[in-house]
């Protein structure tokens, strides 16, 4: 049963190996079918295969994949050391967002006030609710929600 056990391990990271490769295998020839329409025949076949050969230095760029949060969270706490208050706050904002970050200039400080986020929305709309209960605060809350849009 160990033996067993560790063949099975030794397994598993080829598997994956194999798994990974296909992927980029299947994204060259997805690549390689849409530059080959139109083609047909021998003209098509020898595109194929002169496409599917290229060296890697003429394959089109990985797709990237997206951070997780938890890797954003660390990549822009790091970047924002230094800043403190308002500024690392509208920082985070940006970068935890992929939004570029707006030039800190006191020309961007005089312009107009971006229009408040529904979170936003919502705290204010709920402060202003408090007290009503039932089907007057869902009515209140509906109405003040329409209001701030």
């Amino acid at each position: 049963m160990k033996k067993i056990a560790a063949a099975l391990l030794l397994t598993v990271p080829f598997c994956f190996q194999g798994a990974f490769a296909t992927t980029v295998q299947q994204g060259k020839m997805t690549t390689c079918n849409k530059d080959a329409a139109g083609k047909k025949g021998d003209e098509r076949k020898a595109f194929m295969k002169d496409c599917l050969s290229a060296p890697k230095a003429a394959e089109p760029a990985a797709v990237a994949v997206p951070m997780s949060q938890t890797e954003k969270m660390k990549t822009c706490n790091s970047d924002a050391k230094g800043k403190k208050g308002d500024e690392r706050k509208t920082f985070m904002k940006s970068c935890l967002s992929n939004k570029p970050a707006a030039a800190a200039t006191p020309a961007v400080a005089a312009t107009p006030a971006a229009p408040p986020t529904q979170q936003e929305k919502m705290k204010s709309c709920n402060a202003d609710a408090a007290g009503k209960k039932g089907d007057m605060r869902k009515a209140f809350m509906k109405a003040c929600l329409q209001k701030a849009a």
